[in-house]
């Protein structure tokens, strides 16, 4: 139990309040805790802000050594405006009029139409409570309500690859407005069992999880008016309250989902061999009517750990997830979106080191997407397949030197996805790296310097122009970031600096074949001190 307040304040006038706080209402038996953060910033955009409060009080009742029994409140409130703002490829990708450009925090949205709330309250009881040295019951149940207010303009697309942009700058606007509301009740209870059979040592978790979702969503469009994307004037076309209401269109769903587990991971000398088995029934009643999904999925694994830290492993999985609608060819329910993953990989952590290092290979196919366009009279809507293979390497490790201990953190994912249509995924790297490096000087044990890399690869967006019926391929750069980190730690206090994006690099984190660009994070210093009694 302790007591922790943190402030911190960074770029864009970010400011933040947060505080930690726990005590002991019954000695052994009954404790309380407090958490909570207040946060006002601005963001990089102009007229965005980014505030938010966030409190998690908890109780925590121990009725004995065996039974615990925790109950928590999470209220969470965000008001702001969407920090992603849709700029055309004109001025971004492509060179505008004149070879212009649009800034990066240059606003396209509306000053006091434009809003992004979120409010939501969650109440949820964790208990484990330990029968004997076999069996342990388990059990989560929570109830969330949730509610979100979204309004938004924006440059109008006028089909893929066809800027919108007359000579002079102005663009089309399309106006969203939407309120949505959510419910959401589930539990999961499970039961943990610890035994032998022979020389085999079990470790079971068998349980069943249930969910009920009920969603509603009041949406409307408008396309009026006009906005210069190098000059912007706010207040042209702004659509009234009645405007949208002629057009709102209301969208609803309740989802209910039982879900029965076995799983049982059992050692064997050096072995070690997992297995499970998992059926779902989702029953969903939406706009399109009532709509009944089940499946059985399975997942096995195998790894043998050899005594000099070497690990190799292989494993299987199976997914299910529900896709809502009817199919347009059978006017059938869809079918659920299922996928396979086989992965190979090694791990190894010499004895008696602080390395870890880990090497995979995975294969994912996922099947029932929708047609590829080169199935144009297919005999139904979900003859699509896609694949996924890649390769991840991460590392971890603590050199001790007489200066100091210098601690490494590296990772590189590789991928090679295809889409039902034969192309990459849109906007996913191929490839991402990062290098984290921390050195804690012997001279003085509370400085940490950190320093890394972050590296993100070409993005890949694909779509079918209008203009020309071709497929339109726009790829976004590749971009190398570095950060920094400079922290003071005593007994009671801590000081830390840190910056992301040091150098200031420019970059789009993904541009989009629809019509549209997203710049990347500009430099942002943050300042956090935190004092614990």
């Amino acid at each position: 139990l302790g007591q922790e307040i943190v402030a911190s304040y960074g770029t864009h006038e970010r400011a933040e309040l947060a505080g930690d706080f726990s005590t002991t209402l019954i000695e052994d038996t009954l404790y309380a805790r407090f958490v909570g953060v207040a946060r006002d910033s601005d963001t990089q955009v102009d007229y965005v802000n980014d505030d938010a409060i966030s409190l998690a009080p908890s109780l925590t009742w121990t009725p004995g050594d065996d039974t615990q029994i925790t109950l928590l409140l999470n209220y969470d409130d965000r008001d702001g405006d969407a920090a992603g703002q849709f700029l055309p490829l004109t001025g971004t990708y492509y060179p505008g009029p004149n070879g212009q450009t649009i800034e990066p925090s240059t606003y396209l949205g509306e000053p006091g139409f434009n809003t992004y709330q979120t409010e939501s309250t969650a109440l949820t009881v964790i208990g484990t409570h330990r029968l004997n040295d076999i069996f342990t019951l388990e059990g989560t149940a929570r109830w969330r309500d949730s509610s979100s207010t979204y309004r938004q303009t924006w440059v109008s697309f006028a089909g893929t690859g066809m800027p919108r942009i007359d000579a002079d700058g102005n663009g089309a606007r399309t106006w969203y407005d939407s309120t949505a509301s959510s419910k959401q009740l589930a539990f999961d209870a499970r039961v943990r069992a610890d035994f032998m059979t022979g020389a085999f040592e079990h470790e079971v978790l068998a349980g069943m999880n249930y969910q009920d979702v009920e969603l509603e969503n009041a949406r409307a469009y408008q396309y009026q008016g006009v906005i210069n994307v190098f000059e912007p004037v706010y207040g042209d076309g702004v659509p009234t309250q009645a405007e949208f209401d002629a057009v709102r269109s209301v969208t609803s769903g309740d989802t209910d989902y039982w879900g029965f587990y076995l799983h049982d991971q059992i050692s064997w000398g050096n072995w070690i061999f997992n297995a499970g088995l998992r059926t779902d029934d989702v029953s969903n009643l939406a706009v399109t009517g009532p709509q009944d999904d089940d499946a059985v999925s399975y997942s096995v694994g195998l790894l043998y750990a050899f005594d000099n830290g070497v690990s190799p492993y292989v494993s299987y999985a199976e997914s299910f997830e529900p896709v809502i609608g009817n199919d347009n060819v059978t006017n059938a329910p869809l079918k659920p979106r299922e996928g396979e993953q086989v992965e190979i990989g090694v791990k190894y952590q010499p004895v008696g080191t602080q390395t870890y290092v880990t090497l995979a290979y995975f294969d994912i196919t996922q099947t029932n997407l929708p047609n590829p366009v080169a199935l144009p009279t297919a005999s139904s809507q979900q003859e699509g397949e896609a694949s996924i293979t890649g390769f991840e390497f991460e590392g971890v490790t603590t050199v001790e030197t007489a200066l100091g201990d210098l601690k490494l953190d590296a990772a590189l994912t590789l991928l090679d996805t295809e889409d039902a249509n034969g192309l990459p995924f849109s906007v996913i790297p191929d490839e991402q790296a990062s290098l984290w490096a921390e050195f804690r000087p012997t001279a003085i044990d509370a400085l940490r310097i950190g320093a890394g890399v972050r590296y993100v690869g070409e993005r890949e967006s694909n779509g079918l122009s209008l203009a020309t019926g071709d497929i339109l391929t726009i790829v976004s750069d590749s971009y190398t970031l570095a950060d920094l980190l400079v922290a003071y730690e005593l007994e009671d206090w801590s000081v830390a600096l840190n910056v992301r994006n040091l150098f200031y690099e420019e970059y789009y984190a993904t541009c989009l074949a629809r019509g549209d660009c997203f710049p990347g994070e500009e430099r942002t210093v943050n300042l956090r001190v935190a004092r614990r009694f």
